[in-house]
């Protein structure tokens, strides 16, 4: 191997050095921030680096680095996650859609055991930021208990996601309708309304969504 081959080889390493120290300023610079774009570019060109150095370590002496990573095209990265785009471009042009699109959700489940998913309800209760250590009445039904779990995770459906919860199949829709969902003109009782398809709206098309174990089940058995 040749001196310009070992000399390259150092240069690439310290430009992998230099990028995890710059790399590490911008962290510490962001302070936590989401997406932020200093962030990125610094991961980008580390990234990048190190992908490098090991290249010429695997093609000067057939050995490799822990590093399992592949060049990033900067510019074709900023485009698909939208960084250093101007406010201009991330409005994009004028061209509003004239319908409201609308998905609707359906999951059922069933419930292997009321004891402990009330159990699981009230704990969930007891952990939640809002509790505060306020005495709150107890979970005594099903449904009750699986609205304290909606309510402790914010209402994602993901904290329907327990052991305690066997799903059933489910439904997705997609429809696009003429005006955005009012929660006033329904009544806190009605279950319906505020998932009917009206005159003038159209479906678009639904999903079907089938649990695991159907699934494996169904592949088992073709």
């Amino acid at each position: 191997m040749s001196d310009d081959q070992f000399a390259q080889l150092d240069a690439a390493l310290e430009k992998v050095v230099a990028a995890a120290r710059a790399h590490l300023a911008a962290v510490k610079s962001a302070e936590g921030r989401i997406d932020d774009d200093g962030v990125w570019r610094a991961y980008v060109e580390l990234n990048n680096a190190s992908y490098e150095y090991d290249e010429l370590l695997l093609d000067a002496f057939g050995e490799v680095t822990p590093w399992d990573v592949d060049a990033i095209d900067p510019d074709e990265a900023d485009r698909q996650f939208g960084v250093g785009l101007t406010e201009e471009d991330e409005e994009g042009p004028e061209d509003p859609y004239p319908h409201v699109v609308s998905v609707r959700q359906r999951r059922d489940y069933r419930v292997p055991s009321v004891g402990a998913l009330i159990r699981v309800a009230e704990a969930a209760r007891r952990t939640a930021p809002s509790a505060d250590g306020l005495a709150a009445e107890p979970v005594e039904s099903v449904s009750e208990a699986v609205l304290e779990l909606l309510q402790s995770g914010d209402g994602a459906l993901g904290a329907l996601d327990i052991p305690e919860l066997e799903p059933l199949d489910g439904i997705v829709t997609v429809a696009e309708v003429g005006s955005a969902l009012d929660l006033d003109a329904y009544d806190e009782t009605d279950g319906s309304g505020p998932f009917t398809i009206g005159t003038g709206d159209r479906l678009v098309g639904r999903l079907d969504e089938h649990p695991y174990s159907d699934l494996d089940e169904a592949e088992a058995t073709s």
